[in-house]
């Protein structure tokens, strides 16, 4: 693991006071965090702690009822989960969601489409040089990204029935090839082994290294992200109870109590 340098840099992510309301009941309640440039943050709480809201209101799947989110400095608190995604956030869930019917390399390339192809549709039809190009950049990005997620020797499979480790990975994989600026994943260990989540953890590392992609994680397992993250957060009824260095949140009394419990000892 590898902590930002520039403590000064804009972070990649910081809310701001967020607050969501169901009815009577404080979902998250004036919740403050930042990501910064090329971090791991885990978020960890138990279940009804805020997590899920608090991703939807990062990607924009929910508005706050008050607070504010920014990306690189630019409030985003209104803005849809497409424009979000247009600015460089990419999300994982926790249920598994790829194309099952598509071959795991066409899982990457159909996440790349947004991006034109060059010449728009007629481009296509009479197969243009600015599609063709486009076409072999499309190709040769999807090419690395299988490679650095060791999925190489099954781009061309089709994605239905795969073990849940390796369609994992191709989620991360699509996620990834447009190289994004920040990374939401969603309980990225959950049904995978101990050598599978470890597999999982060194490409998120790898890209973190190689193209300094800030990642916020939600997981449950707590060893996985005292292991792998460069900062926690912990979440309690929808109010931020502690953040710090994987040690301090692991040492801290608040958070044995509220949570982590004989998990951390």
């Amino acid at each position: 693991m590898s902590s930002p340098a520039d403590d000064d840099a804009v972070p990649a992510l910081r809310l701001v006071d967020v607050g969501v309301r169901f009815g009577g009941i404080a979902a998250l309640d004036r919740v403050s965090l930042e990501v910064a440039a090329g971090e791991i943050c885990g978020l960890i709480g138990a279940n009804g702690a805020g997590k899920t809201t608090l991703f939807d209101v990062i990607s924009g799947l929910r508005v706050p009822d008050s607070g504010k989110v920014e990306m690189d400095g630019v409030t985003v608190t209104g803005w849809s989960p497409h424009r979000r995604a247009r600015a460089g956030l990419r999300r994982t869930f926790q249920r598994v969601q790829v194309f099952g019917w598509l071959t795991v390399e066409e899982n990457l390339l159909v996440a790349s489409e947004w991006q034109g192809g060059g010449g728009g549709v007629l481009a296509d039809l009479v197969g243009a040089p600015s599609r063709r190009s486009r076409e072999r950049d499309r190709r040769e990005r999807a090419g690395e990204v299988l490679a650095h997620c060791g999925l190489e020797a099954i781009r061309h499979r089709q994605a239905a029935g795969l073990p849940i480790g390796t369609a994992r990975l191709v989620e991360l994989a699509r996620a990834l090839v447009d190289r994004p600026k920040l990374l939401l994943l969603d309980e990225p260990a959950s049904g995978l082994d101990h050598a599978e989540a470890g597999r999982f953890a060194a490409v998120v590392e790898g890209v973190r290294d190689a193209d300094g992609t800030s990642v916020l994680l939600v997981e449950h397992d707590v060893p996985f992200v005292l292991e792998h993250c460069d900062r926690v957060v912990a979440l309690h009824l929808g109010q931020v109870l502690a953040e710090g260095s994987p040690t301090e949140i692991r040492d801290n009394p608040a958070v044995r109590d509220a949570y982590l419990g004989a998990s951390a000892a």
